[in-house]
């Protein structure tokens, strides 16, 4: 496909989006009807169509209107593109840029969030929310996790080099890369293989970093999914590791994850089997507000009542969660989310309905162009 192909294909795909389809739905569809393009074609397609909806306001505001093209053309005159070499009409190309198109009636651009989330927004944020949503505009990094049970970073950064991988410290946690070429080689790399890193936001890895860890503790990720946080917690130090999750399905990777890293972590079908525990670990389902740039689609089809939904869940899981704390243990309550009705009201509830509990520190990550934004609390039984 010539890049212009690509413009026009990603134009088509956002047609279908703005309608109603689910952007994963829409390129997978795509992607299987269309043999004749390359990995690099879908790749491309779908930057152009996720960078389309990370920009969706302002370049919709610069593009003539809530389109495909409207969008796709927008974006590019943000990115400072050729348009006239784009829009050719020629080879698949799109159709050439008409009068309006050339000269489109721009004052203040929107903000590329929905209005409703606008004010919750600036409110979790603060004095972070101009420059979080300035990040929200762009690609998420990808972050690495060293696994420090086998090597350290500079041993990392050195076995992802010779395997086409260039990757860099971050300052936010000890175990944290950030890689600045190579991104799509990481799955395929020794380092990889061999257990030596793992993907895992840099926000992530800082909140495992700040736990009161110790070795010998009795440890239970409560909504485990994928794992990441229990193996980032177990290559830290030696102690039992219980995995659970409301959908099973999540962990089914996480033994093989395991393995792979060197570490022993059991998953459970009854989190209570074991407990008491030494500390409990709740990333709880949330809005993923923080990580809204990895899936921009996600946040034009989050509403209200998915946020009231979603907290009264939240509220459930740590009712169930701090039952199975031991007396002088911990429970973090963590999200990826910005809000405050996720995080610091949720914890202000709890403490009014559950004695006995008090907050021993409390951390909320903003959305930053090297990490996405997480929230977590650590609260003591007493």
């Amino acid at each position: 496909m010539t890049p212009a192909a690509r413009v026009q294909t990603a134009i088509e795909l956002l047609d279908d989006i703005l309608g109603g389809a689910p952007a994963e739905k829409v390129l997978t569809a795509w992607a299987r009807r269309s043999r004749f393009a390359g990995s690099r074609d879908r790749a491309a397609v779908r930057d152009h169509v996720f960078d389309g909806l990370r920009r969706r306001n302002s370049a919709a505001a610069m593009g003539g209107g809530l389109t495909g093209r409207g969008v796709i053309l927008g974006l590019l005159r943000q990115q400072g593109a050729d348009l006239d070499a784009i829009f050719s009409g020629a080879n698949y190309a799109p159709e050439p840029l008409s009068d309006a198109e050339r000269a489109p009636a721009v004052c203040d651009l929107p903000l590329d969030v929905p209005e409703w989330l606008v004010a919750p927004m600036r409110a979790g944020l603060g004095a972070d929310f101009d420059s979080a949503l300035s990040a929200m505009r762009n690609r998420a990094p990808v972050g690495l996790r060293v696994n420090l049970r086998k090597t350290t970073r500079v041993a990392a950064i050195a076995r992802l080099s010779e395997d086409g991988v260039s990757a860099v410290p971050c300052d936010l946690a000890d175990t944290a890369l950030i890689v600045d070429d190579g991104a799509r080689r990481v799955g395929q790399s020794r380092a990889y293989a061999e257990g030596w890193i793992e993907l895992q936001d840099v926000s992530s890895q800082a909140a495992v970093a700040s736990l009161p860890l110790r070795d010998g503790m009795r440890v239970l990720d409560y909504c485990a999914g994928g794992g990441g946080k229990l193996l980032a917690m177990a290559a830290r130090i030696d102690g039992a590791f219980n995995a659970y999750d409301a959908l099973p399905g999540r962990m089914r990777d996480l033994p093989a994850r395991a393995l792979r890293a060197g570490i022993r972590a059991r998953v459970l079908s009854d989190p209570g089997a074991d407990a008491p525990y030494d500390l409990v670990f709740c990333d709880v389902p949330c809005s993923g507000s923080g990580t809204w740039r990895r899936n921009p689609d996600a946040m034009w089809r989050f509403h209200l009542d998915d946020l009231r939904r979603i907290q009264g869940e939240q509220a459930e899981i740590l009712n169930s969660a701090a039952a199975l704390v031991a007396e002088n243990g911990v429970l973090v309550y963590a999200t990826c989310s910005v809000l405050r009705s996720e995080n610091i009201e949720q914890i202000q509830l709890f403490l009014e309905r559950s004695s006995g509990w008090r907050v021993v520190a409390e951390n909320a990550q903003p959305i930053r162009p090297v990490a996405d934004g997480f929230f977590h609390t650590l609260l003591t039984r007493e």
